[in-house]
């Protein structure tokens, strides 16, 4: 549960603080007043690509604080920063982290939906996904994946085989070249971070050598050796034992202190021995290492993906200078490899239309709390005989939904007949069934009431405010049938001072909700006609607040 965003220097935002409640918020203002900036300032906490065009003009910095309520781990504190040259940071109560830990924790407690999120139902690609996180068929995706990459592999790898002499030819002169100039460098794992060290270490090496032969006579040859002064240490503290008994736990330390002394007194004097500070040493480890760095630059980026990169052009040069043998190889591991595909592929399609029926159920109930009763839905599968060329790293199945929300209409495709409203309405519910088991959430909605109005207007917020009772909802709107509905409710303003525009967060208060609702009802001109439809607004949404509540504690 987000409880608290401090922003400060991001785009017209000069300086915000918004304590946020449990259940429903909602804010409010004209369209282009810094609403969604707000939406965006909680992406980029939560791992969202950072860009200097963010930064106020004139700052050299932006900053996004939050505070987040974790049932697992108490309070969560996550900073931003993003510089005017585009750098950012980011800390995790106040550690540094990456943009994968962010992603990680938003993951756990928040879910955005932005303003153009809903037209991705448009495309039938993304379709497939939503019944698998629904059906929490993702973990069946990732062995599938693995399988799938296997197969690409080596389909590549027999079209290689199954080339002509002239292409062969070519194709084994340039691994000969390649494999030749990997091999002859003989690389071990790790070897370039050994040998940078050793270059430091050669670079200073009269330094190094002075540092451990001034350490050793510390130790153990000056007059006054930190080991020769030990002895009288212990004969001291032996005669203190006698007065006070607590100073004989630190007798028995004293061969252990003595052994790691002397240990490293010896280290010192071995090391400052060996260090071959000569410039020809230094030059033949800076040989190496320069070549090292091109063989990287040609076939890495790291070491490690030299290696693995020359492990490959031998085995590929195995397989072309075997020609018919490797191609009958790479025949049967390919049909291997495919048989493992289509066993997990076809076991994921199974469970994938068995769940789409009740997918279908779930989508066709959420809609008729959204003032869609008679909605059909569905979602079809491709059969056509497209083979192999339809498979994916997703499976063997191509899906789409169709959709009637008219009686006697039959079913289409979502993107043929789908109005704005409704494309709002099934975006809803979709996320409504996606976070079903996410009780304690914060679920933002960026402009969900795109293309509704009127009654639809007010189903859609009663549905976010019975959500308000799961989850904290932060939801943007200009409409006055989902504000009243909130619980909490947020105004917020551009002004201009001293020639700079300000975007400021008002928190509303009785009062102040009357009249913000009724300039969303009638615009500038507010009426006492129109104050007395937002009173009643109110007034409705807040006994709808009270069955809703009443029923939940009935059941």
């Amino acid at each position: 549960m987000l409880r608290l965003l401090r922003i400060r220097n991001l785009a017209v935002i000069e300086a915000v603080e918004v304590e946020l409640e449990p259940g429903f918020n909602v804010l409010t203002g004209e369209t282009g007043a810094g609403k969604s900036i707000l939406v965006e300032a909680v992406g980029l906490l939560l791992g969202a690509r950072a860009s200097a065009d963010l930064v106020r003009t004139g700052e050299t910095q932006a900053t996004i604080e939050a505070i987040f309520e974790d049932g697992d781990t108490g309070q969560v504190i996550v900073r931003r920063e993003v510089t005017s040259q585009g750098r950012s940071r980011s800390f995790i109560d106040g550690t540094l982290a990456t943009a994968g830990a962010l992603r990680e924790l938003a993951d756990r407690l928040v879910e955005l939906h932005g303003q153009h999120e809903h037209q991705t139902l448009l495309d039938p690609l993304t379709h497939l996904a939503l019944v698998d996180e629904s059906a929490v068929l993702e973990p069946l995706i990732e062995p599938i994946t693995i399988a799938w990459n296997s197969m690409r592999r080596l389909r590549e790898q027999r079209d290689r085989a199954r080339m002509d002499d002239r292409e062969k030819a070519a194709r084994l002169e340039l691994i000969a070249f390649q494999l030749g100039e990997i091999e002859k460098a003989a690389l071990k794992p790790g070897e370039d971070e050994e040998l940078a060290t050793s270059k430091r270490v050669l670079a200073n090496a009269e330094r190094v050598r002075r540092l451990c032969e001034e350490s050793y006579a510390t130790l153990y040859e000056s007059d006054q050796a930190v080991l020769s002064g030990l002895a009288q240490v212990w004969k001291r503290l032996a005669e203190l034992a006698t007065i006070e008994p607590k100073f004989a736990d630190q007798l028995e330390t004293r061969e252990s202190i003595k052994s790691q002394l002397e240990d490293m007194a010896f280290l010192l004097r071995r090391y400052a021995d060996d260090i071959d500070g000569s410039p020809v040493r230094l030059q033949q480890v800076e040989d190496r290492l320069a070549l090292i760095e091109r063989l990287k630059r040609k076939h890495g980026p790291t070491l490690q993906d030299v290696i693995a990169k020359g492990s490959a052009l031998a085995y590929e040069r195995d397989m072309l200078t075997r020609s018919e043998e490797a191609t009958e190889d790479l025949e049967r591991l390919l049909a291997e490899a495919r048989r493992q595909y289509l066993d997990l592929a076809e076991d994921l399609s199974h469970r994938r239309r068995a769940a789409s029926k009740e997918f279908a159920a779930q989508v066709e109930a959420h809609l008729a709390q959204l003032a869609m009763a008679k909605t059909r839905f569905d979602v079809r599968f491709r059969d056509d005989p497209s083979g192999e060329d339809a498979w994916s790293e997703r499976g063997i199945d191509q899906a789409e939904f169709f959709l009637s929300p008219n009686v006697g209409e039959d079913l289409r495709p979502l993107t043929r007949i789908v109005s704005g409203g409704e494309l709002s309405r099934l975006m809803l519910a979709l996320k409504t069934m996606a976070t079903a088991e996410g009780a304690g959430k914060t679920l933002i909605f960026d402009e969900v009431d795109a293309g509704i109005g009127g009654e639809v207007a007010d189903v859609v917020g009663r549905k976010l405010q019975q959500l308000g009772e799961r989850f904290q909802v932060i939801c943007i709107t200009h409409l006055p049938q989902i504000a009243a509905r909130a619980s909490t409710h947020f105004h917020i303003e551009k002004s201009v001072r001293g020639r700079r525009t300000v975007t400021t967060v008002q928190r509303l208060d009785s009062a102040g909700r009357i009249e913000e609702i009724g300039r969303m009802i009638g615009g500038r001109t507010v009426t006492e006609p129109i104050l007395a439809s937002a009173r009643q607004m109110l007034g409705i949404a807040a006994k709808g607040k009270q069955k809703a509540k009443g029923e939940s504690e009935s059941h």
